[in-house]
């Protein structure tokens, strides 16, 4: 088993014991296992699954650091929602908002902004399942 801490700037979300973690780096998808060699990972936005009494529960995260050694992980993260927390209509408003702001292409427009809340929004729907 692997030992899970999942932090946020509100505080610890999750505590938990967890037989896989499957999520996406920067270099991309893995499944971090027990007795998994030490790791330190940059996170981006994207579904996090984890394995807990032989079935995967998924979270959206919004990206964040893995650190990884003998079987403790913790998961630094700006939020993460369960799947059972996601607000679906909110997640399609902030994805309309996001294309719009991207579609004006004007000087005042934080397109770097943009495209990181639309990724959100887009992750947070994918994750809720509807």
């Amino acid at each position: 088993m692997i030992h899970l801490k999942i932090i946020t700037p509100q505080g610890l979300y999750t505590e938990c014991d967890v037989e896989a973690v499957r999520v996406r780096s920067v270099e991309g998808e893995m499944t971090v296992l027990p007795m998994h060699t030490p790791l330190v990972a940059m996170l981006e936005t994207c579904k996090l699954s984890l394995m807990m009494q032989g079935q995967y529960h998924d979270y959206a995260l919004a990206g964040g650091l893995l650190y990884l050694a003998q079987d403790e992980m913790k998961i630094l993260s700006d939020a993460i929602e369960g799947q059972a927390e996601i607000d679906v209509e909110r997640a399609k408003k902030a994805m309309e908002r996001a294309q719009r702001r991207m579609e004006k292409k004007d000087s005042k427009t934080n397109l770097k902004r943009a495209q990181v809340a639309l990724a959100k929004a887009i992750n947070r729907i994918n994750v809720s399942g509807k």
